[in-house]
């Protein structure tokens, strides 16, 4: 998901942030693994969503010592500015006065603003997160114009992706609810999307009719702001555990039972390019991660929250992933994994519990794409923005709005693959914004403070791979899986 998961100021433990980044990796990605887990067969899927889980978060540590380097860059700008200012009004402060020090003595005083300093009583670090320094924000201070317009770019692809996989998994989810065969025997029924659901009307058709609905209801929120409340985001986690857990339970015991009818093969390499596209989707959390880690009240232990949560995450994906694919026949996964509990009685036979898991994904993606539409909206006016310049009425409240909106219902009026649509995305932009970004921005982060902290300066937030090798590492990694993944659809294109 994109976008904000606190306001600003808004201080909480470091367990919340743990919970916070949890749910915030957590979310449609993880609804489509089963599937792509079937299709590369067990044993592949676990090697490579094992590797892609430590290359995530290699790439999460690269953002937060970049944090951190802003926040020490901002204070020194700030220390300057004060320098400045300081020397224009007065020039007959005392020697003794720490506040008042000619420019001459720099290296004595302390690179945080004056008010910043008496505040913490002298002992704030320089590398203090303290100010919330979004992604973009961090590209312009370390970027050149090439590279912010480059980032952006990419931003906007990634969150074009979001829009459209989240447009066409609402509607999906409808549909099979309003239109499948909810007896006990429909488990074992693959439906088409000619075949009926209300008398003429075709299974596509109602899809159709349902996305038309979604964009009625929140389409209109792309014209205005959007923000997502404390409530709102404690029943949406609340929903996910339940939903989640309710999943695993219900594939567990069925297989316990010996009545899986799962058979997944150890190794299909044919499924890989989509696997990996689906788990980079689903590790995706670098690019809010200004939003989630700013708030923490204590950073000290950040390092190994981080490291916490992403065991946590892996061992769940696996977990979900493995008791799916082993409780299913592979050939009737659903691309949204909830589905598979809404049209068979023999794993829950509970009807209210299964109208909940298939309408799980509409309620808590209905509340996130009001969201992300704000945030490509505001995306697209920073990048043609232009210095004091202003927008006219109907570009600013008209034309960018359209432009964020049209394009995923398009392409969720198409298609409503969703393994293809997650795949590509997490692919081509997700793998700009989890590695190449990341990647630049630390290593261009520690270039800009090196003249000015020197290079005995130590970022309490550096990550643990700070050797220049792992940069280069992840940039050669994310340019092979780019190569890989292109060939493999040409190929694919080819044959067909």
């Amino acid at each position: 998901m994109a976008g904000g998961i606190t306001e600003t100021g808004e201080p909480y433990s470091p367990f919340v942030g743990l919970v916070y980044m949890f749910n915030l990796i957590v979310g449609t990605g993880a609804l489509t693994m089963p599937k792509a887990f079937a299709a590369a067969g067990w044993a592949v899927s676990l090697a490579l969503i094992s590797f892609l889980g430590f290359m995530s978060y290699m790439t999460t540590t690269f953002v937060i010592e970049a944090m951190a380097a802003a926040n020490a860059q901002l204070r020194w700008k700030r220390r300057e500015q004060e320098e400045v200012e300081d020397s224009d009004s007065s020039s007959d402060y005392s020697d003794d006065d720490p506040v008042g020090r000619s420019r001459s003595e720099p290296e004595t005083k302390p690179i945080l603003s004056v008010r910043e300093y008496q505040r913490s009583g002298g002992h704030v670090d320089h590398f203090d997160i303290v100010e919330r320094v979004e992604m973009g924000q961090m590209a312009s201070m370390f970027f050149n114009k090439v590279g912010v317009n480059m980032f952006y770019i990419c931003i906007i692809v990634y969150l074009y992706g979001d829009l459209a996989i989240y447009a066409a998994a609402v509607p999906i989810s409808l549909m099979e609810v309003a239109c499948g065969n909810h007896s006990c025997s429909a488990g074992s029924v693959k439906y088409n999307d000619t075949d009926p659901c209300w008398g003429p009307v075709t299974r596509k058709n109602a899809y159709r009719v349902f996305l038309s609905v979604f964009t009625l209801l929140l389409g209109p929120f792309t014209f205005f702001n959007a923000q997502k409340t404390k409530y709102l985001q404690i029943l949406t986690s609340l929903m996910r555990w339940i939903a989640f857990t309710m999943m695993i339970i219900l594939s567990l015991i069925r297989i316990g039972k010996g009545t899986g009818e799962g058979h997944p093969p150890a190794a299909s390499l044919m499924g890989v390019p989509n696997l990996f596209g689906v788990c980079v989707y689903s590790f995706m959390c670098q690019h809010s991660l200004p939003s989630l880690v700013t708030p923490i009240s204590n950073k000290k232990r950040v390092g190994g929250l981080v490291l916490a949560d992403y065991v946590l995450i892996l061992g769940f994906y696996v977990l979900l992933s493995l008791t799916a694919i082993f409780c299913f026949n592979s050939s009737l996964l659903h691309d949204m994994y909830t589905l598979n509990f809404t049209d068979n009685c023999d794993v829950l036979g509970v009807p209210v519990l299964r109208y909940f898991l298939g309408l799980f994904p509409v309620f808590t993606i209905s509340t996130n794409f009001p969201i992300i539409a704000v945030t490509l909206r505001n995306n697209w006016k920073t990048l043609f923005h232009r210095e004091g310049g202003t927008y006219p009425w109907v570009v600013d409240r008209v034309v960018f709005p359209l432009i964020t909106l049209v394009p995923p219902i398009v392409v969720a009026f198409f298609t409503h693959n969703l393994e293809s649509l997650v795949g590509i995305t997490g692919a081509y932009a997700g793998t700009g914004i989890q590695y190449v970004v990341p990647a630049f921005l630390v290593f261009y982060a520690r270039r800009h403070l090196e003249p000015v902290m020197g290079r005995d300066a130590v970022n309490k937030h550096r990550s643990p791979f700070r050797h220049a090798f792992w940069v280069w590492f992840v940039l050669l990694w994310a340019t092979f899986c780019l190569m890989f993944v292109t060939a493999n659809i040409i190929l694919n294109d080819t044959k067909k």
